[in-house]
């Protein structure tokens, strides 16, 4: 038992990074026998992976159809942006000590955002994105706290598919994740998170505009 647990575990872990990472698209049917094939494991084992991404809301189950990465609503949009203002926010007002290790990692999130950018990999760069928001909330120092977010971003991530100009929104926020990263380095805690709130904000009305049921 503890050793489906932990391999469900792992094909859980994996297509979550696959949606992250822009691969797997909101509305995609995942056929249990290709996902079976290719994660090389048992029919119980896959679906209790798919059991905690659906519990995740990353996939959910549909009745005689299967199952499918799901699909955000415009409201499902905005309340996670509001949970992405009160808790990244409050993260970023709670940091005690900068790191090297985690300037490092959001310097790191920044530089892929932009090389992706530079080779029009506009998937790359909203991935690029949540990896720097990740490393933002991480620097908190709490275990808990960067694992919440964690569900939280990868939930956001599908919110991306329903964009009509990927580039134009990631190009224009790109430079805003450099702008925070500065405020952080220079040690103006509070600047940096008066600058995410305000991110959160235009970043919300900017898709919310351009969203496509």
């Amino acid at each position: 038992m503890a050793e489906s647990s932990g391999t469900a575990s792992r094909v859980a872990d994996e297509l979550r990074a696959q949606i992250v990472a822009g691969e797997l698209k909101p509305g995609t049917r995942l056929s249990e026998e290709r996902v079976r094939e290719a994660q090389g494991v048992s029919r119980s084992t896959l679906r209790e992976a798919f059991q905690r991404l659906i519990r995740e809301r990353l996939l959910v189950h549909e009745l005689s159809r299967g199952v499918f990465v799901r699909q955000l609503s415009r409201r499902d949009v905005a309340d996670l942006y509001e949970v992405r203002r009160i808790v990244e926010c409050a993260a970023v007002r709670h940091i005690r000590t900068l790191t090297p290790s985690g300037l490092r990692r959001l310097a790191a999130a920044i530089s892929e955002g932009r090389d992706a950018a530079a080779e029009q990999r506009w998937d790359a760069v909203a991935a690029a994105s949540i990896r720097f928001h990740e490393a933002l909330v991480a620097l908190a120092g709490s275990e808990r706290l960067s694992s919440m977010m964690a569900g939280v971003l990868a939930e956001f991530r599908l919110a991306y598919a329903h964009m009509g100009d990927t580039r134009v929104f990631h190009a224009a926020f790109l430079e805003r994740n450099r702008e925070i990263a500065e405020a952080l380095r220079d040690g103006d805690i509070e600047d940096a998170a008066t600058r995410l709130d305000t991110y959160l904000t235009d970043s919300e009305q900017a898709l919310l505009n351009d969203y496509e049921d």
